[in-house]
């Protein structure tokens, strides 16, 4: 986020209720949001979201078309914000469980995106569906396990979904959970 994003949408000190102001707190650094009255300095950090290209079995992934916007009526596969305190690999269960039914093992690390200018770093993992049930969920159209010649690649949602994909289905695996420990499984 931007701080002139930042600066709209952050006005009043969390702390005193002070308004904020942006301020160069260090040389070299750029300006930060500053409260005029305790001197608290508002940090806009980004936000972590993880999203699992899960395998379905006969080299078929699974997408889910978007009933939310951003992406409405997009392609993307299961994904969302991790909690405060919850452990990254555990919300990316319990994303592919929300999202589409689906109780995953979390295979390893595919990559990590983020863009300039843009909020959330995005961490991806490819899984293996290990149970449940393939299901449109409620923040979804449409779910479906897709062969790689028939990803819908003009209808994803987002770049890095794109990309992620991409990686994965060129074989890209930053690390795998085997090399270290026991896989994580929802179930």
């Amino acid at each position: 986020m931007s701080l002139e994003t930042a600066t709209s949408s952050y006005r009043f000190c969390p702390v005193c209720g002070e308004s904020l102001e942006p301020r160069l707190i260090k040389a070299g650094e750029r300006e930060r949001l500053v409260c005029r009255r305790c001197e608290f300095v508002f940090y806009v950090d980004p936000k972590v979201a993880v999203g699992t290209i899960i395998d379905a079995g006969d080299a078929r992934v699974v997408l889910i078309k978007r009933s939310i916007e951003p992406g409405y009526g997009k392609w993307v596969f299961p994904g969302g914000y991790v909690d405060r305190g919850e452990q990254i690999e555990a919300a990316a269960v319990r994303e592919a469980r929300e999202e589409c039914g689906l109780d995953v093992r979390i295979e390893g690390l595919v990559n990590i995106y983020s863009y300039a200018g843009r909020t959330p770093i995005i961490i991806v993992y490819a899984a293996t569906a290990v149970g449940g049930s393939l299901v449109a969920a409620d923040e979804a159209l449409d779910a479906k396990a897709f062969e790689s010649s028939a990803i819908p690649w003009d209808e994803l949602a987002f770049r890095s979904t794109k990309e992620a994909l991409e990686d994965y289905l060129a074989g890209v695996r930053t690390g795998t959970r085997r090399d270290r420990r026991k896989p994580i499984d929802s179930a």
